[in-house]
C-alpha cells in the first residue's frame, strides 16, 4: 500500500553526512583499528537516532511540515559537529597507535652532544643511518634456513643538504674492514668487519661506528626488519622494477621474476633486495646486492612520489601502520609527526637530485689476513668530507652511481622522458603566449587575435642560437665509441639491474 502523503513528518529518508561517512569509510581490517570503527558506529547510531526520532504508534497523523531553513542547517550543522568530534578523536587514537608501534632507543646519550658547524646554505643538513636487520627472529622473518645472526647487512647513511635541494644515500658494505669505537659498543676492537657493530651493541654501536670512522655525525637511525620491509612494499601495492633476467636461488629460496617493470610485491621484493648468490662467481659478493638493494630503494621513492600513490586514506594508514610495526628509532625521531614533517622535506627534491652512492672500495690482497674483505680507498675518505661539510658530490666520485630516475634502457625511462619533454614543452608553450600577450598589449594596446607564440616564431628562434652550435661539437670532441663497450664488460654488469 503506498505510502500517504504527510506520513512521517519531520523524518527525512536521506542519510545524514555523519552515516555517510561511517558507511563509506574503509578502515583495516586489523583489529588494532576496532575501537576507531566501534567508537565511529555509536556515533552514527546515537546522532542518528536524534536525526530520526520513532513516532509512537499512537500518534495521530498530521499532514507534511513545511521544510524550514533553519531546520536544515540545525542538521548540517550538528552532523559536522559530530563528524567533527569522530574524525578528530579517530586521529588521536590513530597517532597514538602508530607511535606505540615504534620502538626507540637514545642516541645522544650514546654519541654526546652534536659539533657546532658553520654551515653555509639555507638550513642545517640532516644525516640518518638506515639499517636493516636480518635476524630471524620476528613474526614472518624465518624465509630461509639461515639464522641471520642478528646482524645488519644493509647500512645506509642518508645525507639530506641543509637547502634540501640534494639527497645522498651512501650505502657502506658489510665486509669493511674498520676499527670499532668503544662509545655504544661495550668495548672497542680493531679490524674487524663493518656489520659485527649491530651484534655487538645494536643500532647504537652501528651510529657510533660512523661517527668514529667517517666523521659524520649521525643525527637520526632507522631499523627495519624483514617483516616491516615486506609489509610495506604490499601497503603500496607492490613496486615496479626493471629486472632483465630471472633471479633464481634455490638453496636459499629466492626467485624473483624478469619483467620491465616486474611487479615486486613483499616477498618477491625482500627476494630481491637480499639475493646474493646469483649470476657468475665473480659477481656474487656484497656489491653486487648493494645495486640491487639501490635499485629497489630508488623504485620505491619514485613509487611513493608519484601521482595517484597513497592518496586514499585507507592506504595511507596501511602504509603507515605497516612501515611503523617493526620500526627502531632513536627517541627525537620516534613519532608519526616527526617521521611525517621528515617526508614532507623529500618532496622538494628532484629525482635527478638523489644519488645511490656505494662507497668506494678495495679488496685485500690474497695474502692478506683479510683477503676476500675490502677496505675504503681515498675517494671514500673524500665523500665522507664533503657529506661532514654538506658540499655537493663532484661527478668523479657520482660515477656508478644510480639516481632515483628511471634506468636508462627501461621502459619506465622513456614514459618518464616523453611526460616530462611534454610538460616541459606545455610550460614553454604557456610561457611564450604570456610573453607575446603583453608584448601585444604594450606596443598596440590591442588584445591577441591568435596564439602565434606556440608556432615557430618565437621558441625556435631560441632553439636555432643554442642548439645548432652543440650538436656538431658533440661528435668531434667526444669519442662515442669509448662508451658502449663498457655496460658489455662481463664484471661490470649486475644481475638483475637494468643498465
Amino acid at each position: 500500500m503506498p505510502r500517504e502523503r504527510g506520513a512521517g513528518a519531520g523524518r527525512s529518508d536521506t542519510p545524514g553526512a555523519l552515516e555517510i561517512v561511517a558507511r563509506d569509510t574503509k578502515f583495516p581490517t586489523s583489529s588494532k583499528f576496532g575501537p576507531v570503527r566501534l567508537f565511529l558506529q555509536s556515533k552514527v547510531c546515537t546522532v542518528s537516532e536524534e536525526l530520526h526520532p520513532e513516532e509512537p504508534a499512537s500518534a495521530p497523523r498530521r499532514k507534511a511540515a513545511v521544510t524550514k531553513k533553519h531546520t536544515v542547517g540545525r542538521v548540517i550543522l550538528m552532523s559536522s559537529i559530530a563528524l567533527a568530534l569522530v574524525t578528530s578523536l579517530g586521529i588521536v587514537y590513530l597517532v597514538r597507535h602508530l607511535d606505540e608501534n615504534i620502538v626507540t632507543l637514545p642516541l645522544g646519550d650514546v654519541l654526546g652532544e652534536k659539533p657546532e658547524k658553520d654551515y653555509h646554505g639555507n638550513g642545517e643538513p640532516l644525516n640518518i643511518v638506515v639499517m636493516g636487520d636480518d635476524s630471524r627472529d620476528c613474526d614472518g622473518c624465518k624465509i630461509d634456513g639461515e639464522g641471520g645472526g642478528g646482524r645488519s647487512d644493509t647500512t645506509i647513511l642518508i645525507h639530506l643538504s641543509g637547502d634540501r635541494s640534494r639527497a645522498y644515500a651512501v650505502s657502506i658494505p658489510r665486509d669493511s674492514i674498520v676499527d670499532r669505537p668503544d662509545k655504544g659498543c661495550g668495548a672497542a676492537a680493531s679490524d674487524v668487519m663493518w656489520n659485527e657493530a649491530y651484534s655487538v651493541g645494536g643500532p647504537q654501536c652501528t651510529a657510533s661506528q660512523i661517527w668514529s670512522t667517517t666523521g659524520v655525525y649521525p643525527d637520526h637511525f632507522v631499523v627495519v626488519d624483514f617483516n616491516g620491509f615486506g609489509n610495506m612494499v604490499d601497503a603500496v601495492g607492490g613496486v615496479p622494477v626493471c629486472v632483465p633476467e630471472d633471479i633464481d636461488d634455490p638453496e636459499h629460496e629466492i626467485f624473483v621474476p624478469a619483467g620491465d617493470p616486474s611487479l615486486l610485491t613483499g616477498d618477491e621484493a625482500l627476494d630481491y633486495v637480499r639475493a646474493r648468490y646469483v649470476g657468475e662467481l665473480l659477481q656474487q659478493n656484497d656489491l653486487s646486492r648493494i645495486k640491487r638493494q639501490q635499485t629497489f630503494i630508488a623504485a620505491l621513492v619514485r613509487e611513493v612520489k608519484s601521482a595517484g600513490t597513497l592518496t586514499r586514506l585507507d592506504k595511507v594508514v596501511s602504509f603507515l601502520d605497516a612501515a611503523t610495526e617493526t620500526l627502531t628509532t632513536d627517541e627525537e625521531l620516534g613519532s608519526v609527526t616527526r617521521l611525517g614533517k621528515l617526508g614532507m622535506q623529500l618532496q622538494g627534491i628532484g629525482l635527478e637530485n638523489v644519488k645511490f652512492v656505494t662507497l668506494p672500495t678495495e679488496y685485500y690482497s690474497r695474502d692478506s689476513d683479510h683477503w676476500g674483505k675490502v677496505f675504503w680507498t681515498e675517494d671514500a675518505t673524500t665523500i665522507w668530507g664533503l657529506i661532514s661539510d654538506d658540499k655537493p658530490l663532484p661527478r668523479n666520485l657520482l660515477s656508478g652511481s644510480i639516481s632515483a630516475e628511471p634506468p636508462a634502457t627501461s621502459v619506465e625511462a622513456q614514459e618518464f622522458a616523453a611526460a616530462t619533454k611534454a610538460e616541459k614543452l606545455d610550460k614553454k608553450g604557456k610561457k611564450a603566449k604570456k610573453a607575446k600577450n603583453r608584448t601585444n598589449g604594450k606596443s598596440k594596446g590591442l588584445e591577441t587575435k591568435e596564439l602565434p607564440s606556440e608556432s615557430p616564431s618565437e621558441s625556435p628562434s631560441e632553439v636555432e642560437t643554442t642548439e645548432p652550435p652543440s650538436e656538431p661539437a658533440a661528435p668531434s670532441e667526444t669519442s662515442t665509441p669509448a662508451a658502449p663497450p663498457t655496460p658489455t664488460k662481463p664484471e661490470e654488469q649486475i644481475p638483475g639491474v637494468c643498465a
